[in-house]
């Protein structure tokens, strides 16, 4: 059964920027009178996924199969079953009963059910409480970082978002498009899968005939925080580094000992045979 709901309801409004707003924005009454049919959105959701259906599936009867003409063996006499044709269904290669050939699955359902399940959807979530109002999506160019800072700041980043503009508009759409729990489209290209797809629906408020004069405030500066990972990363390579550098040294330093050892011990021989010499000539004399 519907339900049907006729009280006023007023939701919260915030910037584009995510800051709120102190004026909360009544819904208006055409559309959110609290009618929630299911069998209406029903009818809507399943007539739209089997709209997106190709239908392209197709498969051979045994007549199509390239093949088979020639009956594969005599029909006595050689002690196994009687076969006509190397291409019947019972055959691996042969042609196959009863499957898919190419059709349509579109289902029609009459403008009137689809603004009725429309209505009824959006009634639902605003009875849930997940709608939320935006003055204006003012974006000079693509950013998805405005997108991410804006559901980041209702507090619905870790749910599905969709973003209702009122019209066209690429930069929120191309803001939007690399976000998978994000879905940006204009108000009046919404249906009701859409609508039921997200958890949180947030609306233009020129979509919804409301006008919200504008906030002056300063665009927030992202912080980008370190990942965990390369944080980590950063002493265990300054630890290599220093492995590394300590394992070139010590060569240099057994070369530089050797050398000073061959040095003194080179200087003692010498010194060893001037002794023996200035010993033999006096000796001689």
């Amino acid at each position: 059964m519907p339900d049907n709901n006729t009280q006023t309801q007023n939701v919260s409004s915030y910037t584009s920027l995510g800051t709120a707003r102190t004026e909360k924005v009544t819904l208006p009454e055409a559309t959110f009178d609290g009618t929630v049919n299911m069998p209406v959105m029903h009818k809507a959701v399943t007539a739209f996924l089997a709209n997106q259906r190709q239908g392209n599936a197709s498969t051979k009867i045994r007549k199509y199969v390239t093949g088979g003409n020639q009956k594969p063996w005599k029909q006595k006499g050689t002690g196994r079953a009687r076969q006509g044709s190397t291409r019947a269904p019972q055959w691996v290669g042969g042609g196959t009963v009863f499957g898919p050939t190419p059709r349509a699955y579109d289902q029609y359902v009459p403008r009137q059910v689809r603004a009725l399940a429309k209505k009824s959807a959006l009634n639902a979530r605003a009875n849930e409480g997940a709608i939320y109002v935006i003055d204006a999506f003012n974006f000079e160019s693509p950013k998805t970082s405005a997108i991410v800072n804006l559901i980041g700041k209702l507090d619905v980043a870790e749910k599905k978002v969709l973003v209702l503009t009122d019209g066209v508009k690429p930069n929120v759409f191309l803001s939007g498009r690399n976000l998978p729990n994000v879905h940006v489209m204009p108000y009046s290209d919404s249906s009701t899968y859409h609508i039921l797809w997200s958890d949180v629906v947030l609306v233009e408020a020129g979509a919804l005939g409301t006008t919200l004069e504008p906030i002056a405030e300063a665009p927030a500066a992202p912080k980008r925080e370190r990942p965990a990972a390369q944080a980590a990363s950063k002493p265990a390579a300054k630890k290599t580094a220093a492995k590394k550098s300590a394992v070139r040294k010590a060569p240099a330093k057994k070369a530089a000992k050797k050398s000073a050892a061959k040095k003194s011990a080179a200087k003692k021989t010498t010194a060893k045979k001037s002794a023996a010499k200035k010993s033999t000539k006096r000796k001689e004399k």
